[in-house]
């Protein structure tokens, strides 16, 4: 029932948007989920963790597989600081993991601290070459360090292992925007036509990116299929992620930072997304400064 009036009030708000005329406008009073709170189970399993961390019969092994258990945990819940301390402690008793060198490496990413995801990530690929998700999380490091053809490299390696998930369509979109805006837009139609099965949600995202669908369309979709909280939650966390890259890359900053700020609003801190969000609004804020002119004093003018 209280699914039903959310997707109701989302699908009202929706409806009033697109009447608007100006994207700043739109941004006023744009769909939004109730934010992840901690369940009730995630609060047990911690409570158990830290029983299970005060015994002392267990081996390094086994201690270093809580540590990265409980660092998971607290990632979950957004306590991010309290999840690399563990990540750090579970890598001290076991250094073999590539799972915990990945998520550090994602940290490093959120941190700017390219250098250092780098390293990380290489360490994750030399233990498991074959990790699901460090290649396409190295290629994104890349792309925010600004190593563009590095990190088409990784993007495009990550997209030939699947062409059916649209996310990697759109991050080697945006990295090829950054290389060659004329031509991206053609290479992201010719990958979208070139999947066999694009039903996958995150498709419509790419489709916003074609302008085959509208900005209206597009969040009337998410409020009329989210079955409930969770589903739109997540679908708003990536939609107004993607839209903020949109806005941000045709210099439009307040627009672009309204939606950012919407991205971290439903706390689905395990998504990519909102991991780079606070990421991309450091970005945006030091474009904006650096935009400003430089007032010069007027009697040191003359």
């Amino acid at each position: 029932m209280i699914a039903n009036r959310i997707k109701l009030a989302c699908l009202a708000i929706v409806l009033v948007l697109s009447g608007c005329s100006s994207p700043t406008s739109q941004w006023n009073q744009p769909p939004m989920a109730i934010p992840f709170q901690p369940t009730i189970q995630q609060q047990i399993q911690l409570a158990r963790i830290d029983q299970l961390l005060q015994r002392d019969d267990l081996n390094n092994e086994t201690l270093a597989q809580v540590y990265y258990e409980r660092g998971l945990l607290h990632d979950s819940l957004g306590l991010r600081d309290l999840a690399r301390l563990d990540f750090n402690q579970s890598l001290s008793l076991k250094p073999d993991q590539p799972d915990v060198f990945n998520i550090l490496g994602v940290y490093f990413t959120q941190g700017a601290h390219f250098d250092a995801a780098y390293e990380a990530f290489d360490s994750t690929l030399e233990l498991n070459v074959r990790h699901p998700f460090a290649q396409r999380n190295r290629g994104i490091a890349l792309y925010y360090g600004g190593r563009y053809e590095l990190a088409f490299e990784d993007l495009n390696a990550h997209y030939q292992q699947n062409i059916n998930d649209p996310y990697r369509v759109i991050w080697l979109y945006l990295t090829e925007l950054e290389q060659d805006p004329a031509t991206a837009a053609e290479k992201l139609r010719n990958r979208y036509n070139a999947a066999t099965d694009n039903n996958d949600w995150g498709w419509q995202i790419v489709r916003l990116y074609l302008d085959d669908v509208s900005e209206s369309e597009f969040l009337h979709q998410i409020a009329l299929e989210s079955e409930d909280n969770d589903v739109l939650a997540e679908r708003l966390t990536e939609a107004y992620f993607y839209l903020g890259k949109r806005y941000h890359y045709n210099k439009d900053f307040s627009s672009a930072l309204m939606l950012y700020k919407l991205t971290l609003s439903g706390n689905v801190y395990e998504f990519v997304e909102h991991r780079f969000a606070l990421l991309e609004l450091n970005r945006l804020m030091t474009e904006v400064n650096l935009s400003q002119p430089v007032s010069v004093p007027e009697e040191e003018a003359v």
